[in-house]
């Protein structure tokens, strides 16, 4: 299979790791294909925290992602037998120890939305769409879009979403709290540059320890985070005294 013709890339390049949905003509929906793919990446990003410290989930053509494949999903698909296997491998996406960047543009739908929000942040083009469309084709959210959606949103409008299946714009998106950051068209490869930079250039220690903290404490009161904090800290990185060193210099 050469490049041109696998419904995922993927470059690793000065401690970034870049996936990019490679399904142009069909808008990157998510077919079976792109979940396999997807996992086999997952897994052996996992174990490369000492080279990749970024991953950045990002695709060709004109949209992030329409959604599931509704064609694979019509085809029955011979896939693992585990009826919740797509849902498990974005929970391990959710899961990865590196910070993880959901790029997207055009649309991002559906299950589009769905993969965007199992990463840590979401950097969207300004002429992005969001929007959950499950209820146009009597379908509910499978891959863990309930769950994660209102924790960015709120529950009452991740139910708007869900009830209209209506477009946002990628602004109404950072209003809500959907996205992290939106920035014009023609400024999108480079803002996403300098955002990979900042996250490159500090400490992956940090980053590892402070996304295990926020991942297993979620739900718990203050009391009980606050000693599972004390309980399970990682301690300060190896580089921390040339950092230091460093910041002293200055």
């Amino acid at each position: 299979m050469t490049d041109a013709t696998k419904p995922l890339l993927r470059e690793d390049k000065d401690g970034l790791c870049t996936l990019t949905l490679n399904r142009p003509e069909q808008l990157n929906a998510l077919n079976s294909a792109v979940f396999l793919e997807l996992d086999a990446h997952i897994a052996d990003i996992a174990k490369k925290t000492d080279s990749i410290g970024c991953v950045v989930i990002r695709a060709n053509g004109r949209a992030f992602s329409a959604g599931a494949d509704l064609k694979d999903i019509a085809a029955a698909t011979a896939v693992p037998k585990d009826p919740a296997w797509k849902a498990k491998v974005l929970d391990r996406l959710s899961t990865l120890p590196q910070p993880t960047i959901a790029a997207v543009h055009g649309y991002c739908f559906t299950g589009g939305l769905e993969l965007a929000t199992s990463c840590d942040l979401i950097f969207a083009a300004e002429s992005t769409k969001f929007a959950d469309t499950h209820g146009k084709w009597g379908m509910v959210a499978a891959w863990g879009l309930s769950q994660r959606l209102p924790r960015r949103v709120g529950v009452a409008k991740a139910k708007e979403m869900a009830f209209t299946a209506r477009h946002y714009s990628a602004r109404q998106a950072e209003a809500m709290g959907l996205t992290n950051f939106v920035v014009a068209d023609h400024q999108y490869d480079q803002e996403l540059a300098a955002l990979v930079k900042d996250i490159l250039g500090t400490s992956w220690h940090t980053h590892r320890g402070v996304k295990k903290l926020l991942t297993d404490t979620d739900g718990l009161s203050i009391k009980d985070g606050l000693a599972h904090e004390i309980y399970y800290h990682p301690g300060r990185a190896p580089d921390l005294a040339a950092r230091v060193g460093t910041f002293g210099k200055k």
